[in-house]
């Protein structure tokens, strides 16, 4: 029945679009006007490294929690180990917000989730972020203006590449993209939640598929890593049949070497083909069932985060849980052996 609704109304009238800016300077709060002005003397970009120095940061995902018990010990965790490694910067793979993401820029929810929570000094670093699924059940435009505002937080676009300069080494390309209307353009459950809460937000995933395609080509960067929110292959949710179909074939092509997402709430390690998938979205919680499946190396349902060194000739990840303790710990070569 459900179905039939909410095609009735798409077919009444054009779905409506979040609008590209939802709030005005004048309403901003004085502490975010504040953070804004900061922004440019505190974190203009990491300083430069090294050609050969192994650059450090940390991941997570699904963490918006409005500060449950379990996130401020992922985030305790992750700040010594932030600490310890002289972490670069942070990598957030979507449903930043739980449970519908934020309505705007003065969304208490930015206090509750991320202000309050992440407070450590190593922790004080870019935060390059993707949007989730429970993030388009708020508005999207609202996490990407934040971008403006904090002197961390890092979401310029729905899906964005950060270079060399801006991450402080020439070592990798980041690429971060909008899994989102990827994923979930037939799926009614996320469409009806949209429509329950006001709006309803589409996109052509060809734009987005193109514009990876190139930015990847253009990349000489020894290490290429991907980020996006849902998994391409998983032992939770299950593979993304649109994900295996169209991202997978340009990280092979484009010879990348690491896929970081969530979604599933869990840790898991996937070899498939010559890319390593690393799912750490057990950010605040560990409520999903995980499974091996094919290219399984590592797999667990426990709250965590995944912490990164990389070098020139090799990427170390190791998982940490909730308490700090590594679980997982494996060396990656960048230099992949050819299939035959």
């Amino acid at each position: 029945m459900w179905v039939g609704v909410v095609l009735e109304l798409m077919g009444r009238r054009r779905p409506r679009i979040v609008p590209e800016v939802l709030v005005s300077q004048s309403r901003l709060h004085r502490r975010a006007l504040l953070q804004g002005l900061a922004a440019a003397t505190t974190f203009a970009a990491p300083a430069a490294a090294d050609e050969h120095e192994a650059i450090a940061f940390v991941a997570l995902g699904d963490w918006g929690q409005r500060g449950r018990r379990s996130q401020h010990q992922v985030a305790k965790a992750m700040a010594t180990t932030a600490a310890d490694l002289s972490s670069r910067f942070v990598l957030a793979a979507g449903d930043n917000f739980y449970p519908a993401g934020v309505r705007s820029v003065e969304d208490a929810h930015w206090q509750d989730s991320f202000e309050d929570i992440y407070t450590a000094p190593a922790l004080q670093t870019p935060w390059y972020a993707a949007l989730g699924n429970h993030d388009y059940r708020g508005r999207v435009q609202a996490q990407i203006d934040y971008t403006a505002l904090s002197h961390r937080w890092r979401m310029p676009s729905r899906y964005f590449a950060i270079g060399g300069d801006e991450l402080g080494t020439s070592l990798i390309d980041l690429f971060v993209i909008d899994t989102a209307p990827l994923v979930d353009g037939g799926n009614y459950d996320e469409m009806l939640q949209q429509i329950a809460r006001g709006h309803l937000e589409r996109h052509d995933g060809g734009d987005q598929i193109a514009w990876l395609d190139q930015a990847l080509g253009r990349s000489r960067a020894p290490w290429k890593i991907v980020m996006g929110h849902h998994p391409v292959y998983s032992g939770g949710h299950g593979d993304n049949p649109e994900l295996v179909d169209q991202v997978a074939p340009l990280l092979e092509a484009h010879g990348v070497q690491l896929y970081i997402n969530g979604h599933d709430h869990s840790l898991q390690h996937i070899r498939r083909g010559q890319v390593d998938y690393v799912c750490t979205g057990s950010g605040a919680e560990a409520r999903d069932r995980v499974v091996a499946v094919e290219g399984t190396r590592f797999y667990l349902s426990r709250p965590g985060f995944a912490a990164f060194k990389v070098g020139r000739d090799a990427l170390d990840l190791t998982f940490r849980d909730l308490d700090g303790r590594p679980v997982y710990d494996v060396s990656l070569p960048r230099e992949r052996p050819s299939r035959v």
